[in-house]
């Protein structure tokens, strides 16, 4: 019976969907016709309460046959045939109603002409009355059974809005207008709106969503929250989370008031509404260090460089200097900034950091005021199979940049740095360490130049980021890789690190180190989990061997730690930012490190990975590698296994030594 059901429904969807525009206006036109008569007839019989007073009808039966053609006539002229009746809204009403006032008029003008004709003065009003209710009602229910036919037959998947306000109301309605979801109820927190209708659907308490996904078959979530508080938003997510349900959001009120994004563009909830902390605003009055001044960002391509650059564009800079040595990211972030349509001037200029020479001529050609060094080799197990790659471009590229600020007398140079340069246990850590060491002895020799750090966490969404390795883990069906069980890291937003790096500039008062207050360190695993059941899916683990992504533990990386922190000393004093703090390190002494540096830059040179390796160990504080290739290490045969548990990897460099 249920299939019979289904396949008239879906005959009767197809031959609505088969007619074309033209072929409706001529079903609908004669059908108005006949709700003229009609209203004419009942509202003849309701004055006269008689079904047919004959003395009306003797001399007056052909108002029957020309008010129903005059009335078309009129609709079709005001327009009212242009409107689709699935969409019928207050502008429909209105001309309906015009049309029925004219109609009723014409009716008045018919019995004051034509003294043979007996139409009592009311008879017009309650004509116009009856008129207008059945043509506004026709169309609602011919849009209600048309939504029907839809949502039966289409395969829409049944959703939940969180949310009941007017952003929820105006998300029903885009939703309704298209083909993929079907909004079944709202839920919301607000005790007043519990147990009414909005839009046609009922609203319910966050408590019953599982009662809800499980009557209505719910596997989406939308949330139509812009305008709450970060916090309470956070709340949200953090509650859905816990449920396999995919969960999607509108614009912000931001965006949204911007004209940015639409109510109806959704988009998946972003693992940033789940950091342990609100996100960190920016103070315009921190942008000196680039408002009208030439600038030249360092790795402009790179994930932080090239948020630098965006954000340097906005803040009004004079110049922009986009140094790269990848050609592809050097076009895309140029063209970019270029279709901003920003007043700045672009120079797209490519070059290695590691080439002096080529990074004079451009800062002294485009007269560099403020450099942000963010080129660097960030990928921590990349840079322990390439150490001395890794050394060359992260500490004595970082060496170059300094030597060049100084003779050119760059105003400001600010170095972007990670929380792993503290105590580290990989090279990547080490040389970026180096690095900061080699600021903070150019500051002590030289007082042009502001030389200042910046040091932070994990960046959500930047290449080498555990979150799109999980993202893409999770779209191919899993499994999700985790090195360890216990593993936490600190994470910030793109934008935040941006800001971050140009407020601390602008704060710098030389050899500074800036770290931000990123709050809770975030379990790694916890992450996995949340990502895995905000995209609707379920864990595979040994309660649930029937789950869709299931985790994997693959061991701790070469040259990686369980933890990471931010201080190496253990200090740290406030600054103008609430959530910027400056770093008191210790200073190694300026000719001790410029001895060390020129040690270090001849075992890099020569290929040296032994005296390299004692070097880093002796310059670095709290550096203590778990792993580091020997220079005349043995490489593996092929096929065979490695030791997990020792963590030794040969790298390319060593097998080339």
């Amino acid at each position: 019976m249920t299939s019979l059901l289904d396949r008239k429904i879906g005959r009767a969807n197809a031959w609505l969907h088969g007619l074309t525009r033209l072929q409706k206006k001529l079903v609908l036109a004669p059908f108005d016709a006949l709700l003229v008569a009609f209203s004419l007839w009942a509202a003849v019989a309701i004055r006269l309460e008689s079904p047919w007073p004959y003395f009306v009808w003797i001399g007056g039966w052909w108002l029957l046959l020309v008010l129903p053609l005059v009335g078309m006539g009129i609709f079709y002229s005001i327009g009212l045939y242009r409107v689709v009746m699935r969409s019928m809204g207050r502008h429909g009403a209105w001309r309906i109603l015009r049309g029925t006032v004219l109609l009723s008029g014409v009716l008045t003008s018919f019995g004051y002409f034509d003294n043979t004709l007996f139409i009592p003065r009311s008879t017009p009003i309650i004509f116009g009355l009856l008129l207008f209710s059945l043509l506004v009602g026709v169309r609602m229910l011919g849009g209600s059974y048309y939504r029907w036919l839809r949502e039966r037959g289409g395969g829409r998947r049944p959703v939940l809005i969180y949310g009941a306000g007017e952003s929820g109301m105006q998300l029903v309605a885009a939703l309704d207008a298209a083909r993929e979801f079907r909004p079944v109820a709202f839920l919301d927190d607000e005790p007043s709106l519990i147990g009414s209708l909005v839009a046609g659907r009922k609203v319910h308490a966050p408590s019953d969503i599982d009662r809800l996904t499980e009557r209505f078959g719910v596997s989406d979530i939308l949330l139509a929250v812009p305008s709450i508080t970060r916090t309470r938003r956070k709340e949200i997510v953090a509650f859905l989370s816990q449920r396999s349900l995919r969960v999607q959001t509108i614009p912000s009120m931001v965006e949204l008031v911007s004209g940015i994004g639409t109510i109806d563009q959704l988009r998946k909830v972003g693992v940033e509404e789940l950091l342990g902390r609100e996100a960190v605003d920016a103070d315009a009055d921190l942008f000196t260090s680039v408002h009208g001044r030439s600038v030249m960002v360092t790795g402009a391509g790179g994930s932080i460089g090239s948020e630098l650059c965006r954000q340097i564009a906005v803040a009004g800079a004079q110049r922009l200097v986009l140094f790269e040595m990848s050609e592809f990211s050097l076009y895309s972030i140029e063209r970019e900034l270029t279709e901003l349509g920003s007043e700045i001037e672009i120079h797209a200029v490519l070059g290695s950091v590691c080439d002096e020479r080529r990074l004079e001529q451009v800062v002294r050609r485009h007269q560099v005021e403020t450099i942000f060094h963010a080129a660097a080799y960030k990928h921590v197990p990349l840079v322990e199979a390439n150490p001395l790659e890794g050394i060359r471009n992260n500490t004595i590229g970082t060496e170059c940049v300094a030597n060049v600020a100084e003779r050119c007398g760059v105003t400001r140079a600010i170095l972007v740095s990670t929380d792993k340069a503290v105590r580290p246990t990989n090279v990547m850590g080490a040389s970026k360490r180096m690095a900061e060491k080699v600021f903070q002895r150019a500051q002590q020799r030289c007082d042009t130049t502001i030389f200042s750090m910046v040091r932070f966490g994990n960046v959500m969404g930047s290449s080498g980021s555990v979150i799109p390795l999980f993202k893409k883990q999770i779209a191919a069906g899993g499994p999700v890789t985790v090195t360890h069980p216990e593993v936490i890291r600190y994470f910030m937003t793109i934008p935040e690190a941006a800001q971050l790096v140009i407020q601390a500039a602008s704060m710098a008062e030389g050899g500074d180190v800036f770290l931000l207050d990123m709050g809770d360190a975030v379990p790694i695993l916890d992450l996995a989990k949340r990502m895995i059941r905000l995209s609707g899916l379920d864990l595979k683990d040994e309660e649930s061997p029937l789950g869709d992504i299931e985790i994997v533990f693959t061991g701790l990386r070469p040259g990686e730690k369980l933890f990471e922190e931010l201080l190496v000393d253990g200090d740290a004093l406030p600054t103008a930012h609430p959530k910027i703090m400056r770093s008191v390190d210790s200073i190694t002494d300026g000719y001790r490190a410029e001895a060390a540096l020129d040690e270090l830059r001849t075992a890099v040179d020569k290929r040296d990975l032994e005296t390299t390796s004692q070097l880093l160990e002796r310059l670095v504080e709290g550096y203590s590698p778990n792993w580091w290739p020997a220079q005349n290490a043995e490489l593996p045969r092929s096929g065979a296994p490695t030791q997990p548990e020792t963590r030794q990897v040969i790298s390319s460099e060593a097998a080339h030594s």
